[in-house]
């Protein structure tokens, strides 16, 4: 179920992703005749924009989903620390709620 669910929701943020950059990359392509000074640097700002933001989303991409699959690996290991840390976490979150 996790990964299932993790693999989802990847692909959903990446789809939504693709559809932004892609409206975009149209905004840029419907102005390319314009005259006007202002739309042209506006165009060159964006254009320049969108190529920073492919590079960087594509690095946190592959970041996020290294980090997915070690934890998701090391539940697999060793599931038994995993179920105590979250006992651990869950005693701990109920005495500090509990707390007057």
């Amino acid at each position: 179920m996790f990964k299932s669910k993790t693999h989802y929701n990847s692909n959903t943020m990446s789809k939504e992703m693709h559809n932004i950059m892609n409206h975009a990359h149209a905004l840029v392509d419907a102005t390319s005749g314009e005259i006007d000074e202002r739309v042209k640097s506006a165009r060159a700002a964006l254009k320049e924009r969108l190529d920073a933001a492919k590079s960087e989303y594509g690095e946190l991409e592959d970041q996020l989903l290294k980090k997915v699959k070690a934890a998701d690996q090391f539940i697999h290991v060793k599931p038994y620390h995993v179920m105590g840390g979250t006992l651990m976490t869950g005693l701990f979150l109920g005495w500090a709620i509990t707390r007057k």
